[in-house]
């Protein structure tokens, strides 16, 4: 295992939803162990861009939010967090429990045409 490998498994966190903002950005309650809570921990999904929920595509982000707001209502999800992005979020993946399976939301999303695959 490379130390990159070894980092990435270092945070990850049980969490439940405080709220969405479009597709691709979450506020999140963050179980850190030993009872300890972050609050309002701001999470941005990694690998994707979702539509906007402001300017021209504003119908297509609500869309996607609404959805988004739908599969996660009252679920705990999982979180790897990766790296601080540039605007003070927390990169991260997201898994789920969807139809009694676990999934990746940001592949999820994109499988739904609600955001596509992005690199930054």
């Amino acid at each position: 295992m490379t130390k990159q490998e070894l980092d990435s498994k270092l945070y990850h966190y049980k969490a439940t939803i405080k709220s969405i903002y479009d597709a691709d950005t979450l506020t999140i309650i963050q179980d850190l162990g030993g009872n300890i809570w972050a609050h309002g921990t701001k999470i941005r999904l990694h690998r994707i861009n979702a539509y906007e929920v402001r300017g021209d595509e504003k119908e297509k982000g609500k869309l996607g939010r609404d959805y988004l707001r739908k599969i996660l209502e009252g679920k705990k999800i999982y979180v790897n967090t990766l790296k601080k992005g540039k605007y003070g979020r927390w990169i991260a993946e997201v898994w789920a429990e969807l139809d009694d399976e676990i999934i990746n939301i940001s592949d999820h999303l994109v499988e739904k045409g609600h955001a596509i695959y992005q690199d930054y």
